[in-house]
């Protein structure tokens, strides 16, 4: 166990090496206890969860094939219940496939799925989408009042936070931790880590070292967990820590997240070792290609953000930005897809971009926190040899459509 400080947690939790261990052996018995009765009450949504939680925080980026032959299963033997309904909604939420999940959603209500799982997961695809966000911050309010959970705690800091509302999500994450009393380390993690987002990505003006300290300590509660283990990174490369940022990586390596080559690659370019860098570059271009064939809506915005930068292809960044603001229009994606348009020297798609954030989010006060508040619509000349016109109309179809 670990004795975590007071200021941050009243209980002690399971050391994370042992709990991940724990963890992939229960993965390994759900999986061959549903192979011998998939119709056991509720095996099917333990091995979701338990995917889930590999992804996410071991990196395993596999999990996503696996819950793909779970949901494909199901649906072989009992596609008309409402508990394959839900399954199926809840990894094609967990994948950014939001209309599909809407749309099994909507099948399982229908088929009876119990009241308090289906609003669950409704909020959680209209908040990933930027939909509704004055109705949705006060259902988040009201759930996390009645019931405390860690859960809605967090996701209620991730509403403040996408409002802008940087003081607020601070105070509920830090209260979520204060109120924590299981021992599960990979929740602690979470909410570690989603402070150190808070201050390293969302406030206008950043705080590195306060963002570092929260990383370091989803890393400690967690040492597996391959997300902080990049943002530390990244911070430490933006500081001239080009060895701390390798030292941070290494252990990651294993998961095969092309984000850790991508950041490697970076340190060793850093550091002068050109020809590991290159070889990283490599990778990580190699890797985000496998996602983008197999879950293009789930790493869309991660494709773009490398394309535009050391994956150094500005119209490919472009084109991902622009499929990830059609599958989900929020503020933040209309600040990656203008930034990509820039970047890739469309003047014309940036100005039309910032013209349709402006109309879809500008009677909200939190838009003009965003940097695209104050951009002007006139940065660049279009390069009309380099785009292609073919991608121009899939870019108007997409902005047409993020706006509904």
């Amino acid at each position: 166990m670990i004795e975590a400080p007071a200021a941050d947690l009243p209980y002690p939790v399971t050391d994370g090496d042992i709990a991940v261990n724990n963890l992939e052996s229960a993965r390994q018995r759900s999986w061959s206890r549903f192979w011998r009765d998939s119709s056991r009450p509720g095996i099917a949504e333990y091995i979701a969860e338990q995917e889930q939680l590999m992804a996410q925080f071991v990196g395993d980026l596999t999990a996503l094939d696996r819950l793909e032959a779970l949901v494909n299963h199901l649906q072989r033997g009992d596609a008309e219940s409402s508990r394959t309904a839900l399954i199926c909604a809840q990894v094609a939420s967990m994948t950014h496939r939001f209309a599909d999940a809407r749309n099994y959603l909507a099948k399982a209500k229908v088929r009876g799925i119990s009241t308090d799982a289906a609003n669950r997961l409704s909020l959680s695809i209209d908040q990933a989408c930027g939909t509704g966000l004055d109705t949705i911050i006060e259902a988040r309010r009201q759930m996390a009042a009645k019931g405390g959970r860690l859960e809605d705690l967090v996701s209620l800091g991730a509403l403040h936070a996408d409002l802008l509302e940087f003081d607020e999500a601070d105070q509920i994450y830090q209260r979520a931790l204060r109120e924590y009393q299981e021992s599960s380390p990979f929740a602690v993690a979470w909410v570690c880590f989603q402070l150190g987002v808070l201050w390293h990505e969302r406030v206008p003006q950043t705080e590195p070292s306060r963002a570092a300290h929260w990383y370091r300590r989803a890393i400690e509660y967690l040492p597996c967990y391959v997300k902080a283990r990049v943002h530390l990174a990244e911070i430490y490369l933006r500081d001239g820590r080009a060895e701390d940022a390798e030292a941070v990586l290494i252990r990651a390596v294993s998961s095969g997240d092309p984000e850790v080559s991508w950041r490697l690659a970076e340190a060793m370019v850093a550091m002068g070792r050109s020809a590991d860098a290159e070889a990283h570059i490599q990778i990580a271009r190699s890797g985000f290609e496998v996602l983008l064939e197999n879950y293009l809506l789930a790493f869309a915005d991660h494709g773009a953000e490398f394309y535009s930068a050391t994956g150094d292809d500005p119209l490919r960044a472009f084109e991902l930005a622009v499929v990830n603001l059609a599958n989900r229009p929020t503020l933040r994606a209309f600040e990656l897809a203008y930034a990509t348009a820039v970047g890739a020297g469309l003047s014309d798609a940036a100005t039309e971009i910032l013209e349709t954030a402006k109309e879809r989010w500008a009677t909200l006060p939190f838009f003009y926190l965003s940097p695209l508040a104050e951009r002007p619509t006139d940065l660049v000349n279009n390069d009309s040899e380099s785009f292609d016109k073919s991608l121009e109309t899939d870019f108007k179809d997409s902005l047409k459509r993020s706006m509904f």
